[in-house]
């Protein structure tokens, strides 16, 4: 589960309230395949609920019958809804004081401003690093790995995407011979009442950024 640039299943010119509501299916299918389902449960809820395939097309691509798609389906809503993910009231366009906390962010991690940048945190966010098996929550924990082992981190530089149906950016270190900035991270952030929730940061960077568009380098 990787992310996926939104233009790729978002179309600009579908109805607003249609939009709104496959950007919101697309965020909730990545954080649930992220973060709560097990591996055929996620890649039929995002065939089926993000990329609109049909359920002989899935069953056929997963080498398994229409009714296990359908029954990995039902159990997969069914995990989704007991953890209270729902598409029901879907998420609204970020508004100004979205801009405003996401402005902070790439201030903070630019600096690499730590005390700024764990405010801008809900008090139990997330940080996970795929394909590491490092998943940390709270402030506090984000804090300490950030000043260690994620110092490595310090004077990179941030570039706005859109991944996801959420706000995103390639992340840049300045590792490069002559002092430029190459890819380290594409990170994918999930952001409710005020506050980041979430910090995912995808490593496979010499085949998302080329996806994405982002330039290879960024000069000093």
């Amino acid at each position: 589960m990787e992310p996926i640039p939104s233009g790729r299943v978002l179309s600009d010119e579908s109805d607003p309230a249609e939009l709104a509501q496959s950007r919101e299916t697309l965020r909730l299918a990545f954080v649930a395949a992220l973060q709560h389902l097990p591996a055929r449960q996620r890649a039929v809820l995002i065939l089926r609920e993000v990329l609109r395939w049909q359920a002989t097309e899935v069953a056929e691509l997963l080498d398994t019958s229409v009714a296990s798609v359908n029954s990995a389906l039902q159990r997969a809503r069914a995990t989704l809804a007991d953890r209270d993910v729902t598409i029901d009231d879907p998420t609204p366009e970020l508004d100004s004081d979205d801009h405003v906390l996401l402005a902070r962010y790439v201030e903070a991690f630019e600096d690499f401003d730590m005390d700024a940048l764990v405010a801008l945190l809900h008090e139990d966010a997330t940080l996970s690093m795929p394909p590491f098996e490092l998943w940390l929550r709270g402030r506090e924990a984000i804090r300490t790995w950030n000043l260690g082992t994620g110092s490595g981190c310090r004077g990179s530089r941030l570039v706005p995407i859109n991944a996801n149906g959420v706000p995103a950016f390639a992340q840049y270190r300045c590792s490069g011979p002559n002092g430029e900035f190459e890819p380290w991270a594409l990170q994918i952030l999930d952001i409710a009442d005020g506050k980041i929730v979430a910090i995912n940061s995808f490593l496979d960077v010499e085949r998302m950024f080329p996806l994405f568009g982002v330039p290879a380098t960024l000069p000093r």
